[in-house]
């Protein structure tokens, strides 16, 4: 897929004077515009979803300023990102512009002190910018510049080699299903910035400590995944970038098989692996690989380990119990009715396939809601509410320790910061946060 060669940050928009506007449908056919720009060198590109419109780039967030911007999608390549060098560095495109020893780099397009060899007109694809380190003649010891100082012709420079995935025992690191389970020592993201330990709130504040999430391993500065995201991930050291995955690699051995899987439900259910595939109100359950009529990012290929097989109810983002997207396009989601584990095992059989409906008392919230503890889960538009812990798909300061008296449990409608009534962050990738389906309390009724 070309957009894997990008680095996506939603909802932001990044100041820049070289550009160029095109019309177009998708953000692939944005990246198709961004690899062919002749203008210049396209080193990200904006898209935004409802003018429909394509920016191609010059520069990126290294080399500018960035700011928030609710429609828009900031997509930069990732070589450009790298500050540190695979191999020899022949494709290093970093910012480092001085030598080992301090002295500053000579612009390539300059002539002086130094008459280059290697010029941006004769290499124009060797990344010859401003007077940043490169290689463009795949030297063995790295990249290098022409040098400022008129007694020395060129120089190395020193770019740190990017993460290596060998442990200390000699073996390669590797993660299993989405690396949960990962317990390596990386701390470098995939465009070689230092992680951020888990244990400091600089320069980024959040909520992964590791007084809070005790089962996380959440040592040091080392890569991680405790929400449940695609891959590890960390903090960064960077101010311009909150957070980035890491590049840890799948081990090419399979899981070890740990059964079956539940048929019956314990706990949250996550590790029910039944065959029920309709919800409690009897609405069926839609296929997970389908998008339709509901787009979701619950892809079985992405998260090889959560089960999503066929339409069979799952939990695969720790909720209350297991759910599924329907096949009714006015409802998104519903949970489904499994059976407990407590239950006997004729119980369990009778129930595969029996929708139950729970009757839900009506909830309602006084004045803006702030009081509300209820556990209504779902938007005004019927998606699905994220859980206040979780950074997935939306990363946010809402969490239960900055917020110790708001009741942020699980992923109930709550109104912590004065809004005008209850609402939550959504599961919905492309909307971040919506007003819960609630009503307001008559004057005469208990809350």
């Amino acid at each position: 897929d070309i957009l894997d060669d990008y680095l996506r940050t939603d909802g932001v928009w990044i100041l820049t004077r070289n550009k160029q506007f095109y019309k177009t449908n998708n953000e692939k056919e944005c990246a198709e515009k961004c690899e062919a720009e002749r203008n210049f060198n396209c080193r990200a590109f904006l898209f935004t979803r409802k003018k429909l419109q394509c920016l191609t780039l010059a520069e990126n967030t290294k080399m500018t300023v960035m700011f928030n911007s609710t429609d828009a999608v900031l997509y930069e390549k990732r070589i450009y990102l790298l500050q540190c060098k695979r191999g020899i560095g022949k494709d290093y495109r970093g910012t480092e512009a001085k030598t080992w020893s301090g002295i500053p780099c000579q612009k390539w397009a300059e002539k002086t002190p130094h008459k280059p060899n290697y010029t941006p007109e004769k290499h124009p694809n060797a990344g010859l910018d401003e007077n940043y380190c490169r290689n463009p003649d795949g030297d063995e010891s790295g990249p290098w510049c022409y040098t400022t100082d008129p007694a020395t012709r060129f120089d190395y420079c020193n770019i740190p080699e990017c993460e290596s995935q060998v442990m200390h025992t000699g073996e390669v690191e590797c993660m299993r299903c989405n690396g949960e389970d990962y317990r390596g020592e990386a701390s470098r993201t995939e465009s070689g910035l230092e992680c951020q330990r888990w244990d400091a709130q600089e320069p980024h504040m959040h909520g992964f400590t590791p007084n809070h999430f005790p089962q996380k391993d959440l040592k040091k500065n080392y890569c991680r995944n405790p929400d449940g995201e695609l891959r590890p991930w960390c903090f960064t050291t960077s101010l311009t970038k909150r957070w980035e995955y890491c590049n840890i690699p799948q081990c090419t051995t399979r899981p070890p098989v740990s059964g079956l899987g539940s048929q019956c439900l314990s706990g949250k259910g996550q590790d029910y692996r039944g065959r029920i595939a309709v919800t409690e109100s009897g609405n069926a359950c839609q296929h997970w690989n389908t998008q339709f009529p509901h787009r979701h990012g619950w892809i079985p290929d992405r998260y090889p380990c959560k089960g999503l097989e066929e339409n069979y109810c799952r939990n695969p983002d720790g909720e209350k119990r297991p759910w599924c997207y329907t096949i009714n396009s006015s409802i998104r989601w519903e949970y489904c009715a499994i059976p407990h584990c407590d239950g006997t095992e004729q119980e369990i059989a009778g129930m595969n396939n029996v929708p139950v409906q729970v009757p839900l008392p009506e909830e309602c919230y006084r004045g803006k809601g702030q009081s509300y503890r209820g556990t209504t889960s779902v938007t005004a538009s019927g998606k699905k509410c994220q859980a206040w812990n979780s950074m997935f798909p939306h990363r946010h300061e809402k969490t239960p320790d900055r917020f110790p008296n708001a009741d942020l449990r699980d992923n109930y409608c709550r109104n912590p910061d004065g809004d005008n009534s209850p609402w939550c962050f959504t599961t919905d990738p492309s909307v971040t946060w919506e007003y819960c389906s609630l009503k307001r309390c008559a004057d005469h009724t208990e809350e």
